[in-house]
């Protein structure tokens, strides 16, 4: 772990002992950062002790369903069988909630959200702007309004497709992934290496719809073969042993600490959140329907980082009218999907410019 940066457990108030991350002076300006999927409160290593050293308290949670934080009786329920609702956006929310005032906050001076933590920021500043004062969404564009399940269609196409998300909420997902013949260290590392830069198929640009036809235009570890499960779509584009090596920005042992974890729990905890989405729990954000995001904002991801564009239009709506105060929307050359790793200098120089703004 980089130095400056400590670990303990935190009580949340809403079931959960978060285990968490922090940096820097626990009296100043709080700031907030949220993983996604398959990561940790670890992702935030390279930009928190930068962030500290500016002035800022800066903690970073596993959040529900993954690492080291559980319930407080029986745990997270890891079951796909099990409490499911648990998982809902808005129950992640009252856990990001919960965990800064169990910090004794009453607000923070921003809320960070990478991959599927970018929703949960964008809620928690849409629902609760007097305690999140600011809003930074990375590699998620936030549209508000969920997109139709469109695997039939995807499934008649000449070559037969499936979207990664709803594949993310069958049964056997978790066991495809933590079982997996090449293993959880490897099937992570070949992940991580398919939607980063270094991957020479991350060429993204805009799609004209949310169709088949568009969508099957993505790489297949959004749109992927019928046929095959994710761990076999990676394996195919698993890295040499020399481009493992060359890679500065997950090392082995820094991808040993992800692969430790996910051995250990699996990855059903994280997956939970893919079937809030597909199967529609989460309908009680219905009431913040139309509702804007009115913080100050800020979006940052890797220019190749397809996951800007997966959502066809929603990069364009964010900017356009659902974040009525945006303040920077930010493609970092030479990232991808994992941008505080892949480029945490630019990361950390553009998020300390947006703080200095909202915060000074």
């Amino acid at each position: 772990m980089q130095s400056g940066i400590r670990t303990r457990f935190v009580d949340n108030g809403k079931g959960l002992s978060m285990h968490v991350l922090e940096a820097g002076d626990a009296d100043r300006p709080c700031v907030l950062l949220l993983h996604g999927f398959p990561e940790l409160a670890y992702s935030w290593r390279k930009v928190m002790p930068a962030l500290a050293a500016a002035g800022l308290y800066v903690v970073a949670p596993d959040q529900r369903g993954y690492g080291r934080t559980a319930g407080l009786d029986a745990g997270w329920d890891a079951s796909y069988d099990g409490d499911v609702d648990s998982f809902r956006l808005s129950n992640l929310v009252r856990d990001a909630l919960g965990l800064v005032q169990a910090l004794g906050r009453r607000s923070v001076a921003a809320v960070v959200g990478h991959d599927f933590g970018s929703p949960v920021a964008a809620y928690c500043a849409l629902s609760r702007p007097d305690v999140f004062r600011s809003v930074v969404l990375m590699s998620a564009p936030f549209a508000s309004v969920p997109a139709p399940d469109i695997g039939a269609a995807l499934a008649a196409l000449p070559r037969p497709r499936k979207h990664y998300q709803w594949y993310y909420s069958t049964r056997e997902a978790n066991e495809d992934m933590w079982h997996c013949p090449q293993g959880v260290h490897a099937f992570l590392r070949a992940y991580f290496y398919t939607k980063s830069a270094d991957w020479p198929g991350n060429r993204p640009y805009r799609l004209a719809s949310w169709s088949a036809a568009e969508l099957a235009k993505m790489p297949t570890y959004y749109i992927m073969d019928l046929a095959k499960n994710m761990a076999e779509t990676v394996a195919a584009e698993m890295p040499s042993a020399a481009e493992i090596a060359a890679c500065r920005w997950l090392t082995e042992d820094e991808l040993a600490v992800y692969s430790a974890e996910y051995a250990r729990t699996g990855f059903q905890g994280g997956l939970q959140w893919y079937r809030c989405r597909t199967e529609g729990r989460n309908k009680d954000l219905e009431t913040f329907a139309g509702k804007t995001i009115d913080v100050p904002s800020a979006f940052i991801a890797g220019a190749s980082d397809w996951g800007i564009y997966q959502v066809p239009g929603a990069f364009e709506a964010m900017q356009a009218s659902v974040c009525t105060d945006m303040r920077g929307c930010h493609l970092v050359e030479g990232a991808g999907h994992w941008v505080q790793q892949e480029k945490p200098d630019e990361v950390i120089r553009l998020l300390l410019e947006f703080l200095a703004r909202v915060t000074g």
